[in-house]
């Protein structure tokens, strides 16, 4: 197949994996609930929070620091709640909170386990710019001053403190790393599902070029078909009803083909038991009946075949087949005066080619139309898809020509691994 054909068909699979079922099985069923209910997480790091700090506060070794010791605990987890929604107000909050706890309850009671989830939750909301500046601001505002409160100095050694600062550094350096790996794979998630949906809008924006194609060739071929066949039994009517009734039940017959092939492109929009099947509508052998359903219409159309057979590739026989009825459908709706047209389909190696020609006159004159004005168009797409091209215009003695060059699928497949 060629690229085209090939970006076509990896975004049609692409979209029909549905990328939140992808991220919700990468996340799991915990994290899953946590990110679909963000306040339930919010409780949570409050929670822990207080589990975290309270024992230092109620249970101490010497001394316990009383209620003045729970009410910069009590005040922190308040302003914790918050951390997601305003990230720097509450890290600013709770570093102002920390040195107060300190002086307060002479350093008995801290909150520097709040100001690790604040770090955190800048992290994550902010470029990693911001973060190191909030690192820095958390480190002068809340780890310093322990360095200057006199209580939180041990008197046998006094070098701990600096074990105590270092140890306090580097939980913020963790938290801030921490928020930072977060953010960066919640920005990769992101562009991931921008990427997804893109494909998404691609896939269905093909399926829909696709049916619109279909149904063009179904609705113009059809019509075009039915109106001569009607025009000729009017015709015929009264001086040969015999002949007037063969034509009035190949128009039947015509319409009936048409329905079922209606039924067959629309199937593809239904689900269950009843969607018609996704096969390709008849090619190969059946372009036997395209051309006699055109003769019965009123075209004198001379088959011409030379070289191998058409490749078994479906698809590929659905493309010529579609090109030859999109241009006898143009013939028998604006040649006029049509004494000869003549479809010539051979092959050579792995090049196919299609010619329909014709030696009617005013092929370019204006007339109303019965389709999208879309048929030429649809035909190079459809060639497209096998690195075709198709050319039309009025032939060398008069009448109109489409000439259609297309590559076989296997000659394709060998471009794209050369």
């Amino acid at each position: 197949m060629s690229e085209k054909a090939s970006v076509k068909e990896t975004a049609e699979r692409t979209a029909a994996v549905s990328f939140t079922e992808i991220n919700a099985r990468r996340l799991g069923p915990v994290r899953g609930y946590f990110r679909s209910h963000p306040h339930m997480m919010d409780t949570v790091v409050v929670l822990l929070f207080l589990v975290a700090s309270l024992p230092n506060v109620l249970l101490p070794v010497e001394e316990a620091a009383g209620w003045q010791g729970l009410v910069p605990i009590g005040i922190a987890a308040l302003i914790l709640f918050f951390r997601r929604r305003r990230p720097l107000i509450v890290l600013a909050l709770l570093c102002v909170t920390e040195p107060a706890a300190l002086m307060i309850t002479d350093a008995r009671s801290t909150v520097g386990i709040a100001i690790w989830f604040a770090l955190y939750a800048v992290a994550v909301a902010f470029p990693l710019r911001t973060a190191i500046i909030a690192f820095g601001a958390a480190v002068a505002t809340s780890v310093v001053p322990l360095a200057f409160i006199p209580d939180a100095l041990p008197v046998e050694e006094p070098y701990l403190i600096w074990v105590i600062m270092g140890f306090a550094v580097m939980w913020y350096v963790v938290a801030v790393g921490f928020g930072a790996t977060v953010r960066r794979e919640r920005l990769h998630e992101n562009e991931l599902r921008e990427w997804a949906e893109r494909n998404a809008e691609l896939a269905s924006a093909n399926e829909r070029n696709r049916i619109a194609r279909e149904m063009h060739d179904v609705v113009a071929h059809s019509l075009s078909v039915m109106i001569a066949l009607s025009d000729g039994a009017a015709v015929v009517v009264k001086r040969d009803q015999d002949r007037a009734r063969e034509v009035l039940a190949e128009l039947s017959a015509t319409g009936r083909t048409a329905l079922a092939d209606m039924r067959r492109v629309l199937g593809v929009l239904r689900e269950g038991p009843d969607a018609a099947p996704l096969a390709p509508l008849p090619a190969g052998g059946s372009l036997t009946g395209l051309l006699e359903g055109f003769r019965a219409a009123g075209l004198p159309i001379r088959l011409q075949v030379s070289g191998p057979g058409l490749p078994d590739d479906a698809a590929f026989q659905v493309t010529v087949y579609r090109i030859v009825q999109e241009s006898l459908t143009n013939v028998l709706r604006y040649a006029k005066a049509v004494t000869a047209v003549d479809v010539r389909i051979a092959r050579t190696g792995n090049t196919v080619t299609v010619r329909v020609s014709d030696d009617g006159r005013g092929a370019m004159d204006p007339v109303p139309s019965v389709g999208s004005g879309q048929g030429i168009a649809g035909m190079r797409e459809r060639a497209a898809i096998y690195g075709g091209t198709v050319n039309c215009g009025p032939g060398a003695a008069g009448g109109w020509t489409v000439a259609a060059e297309l590559h076989t699928p296997a000659e394709n497949l060998q471009e794209k691994t050369a």
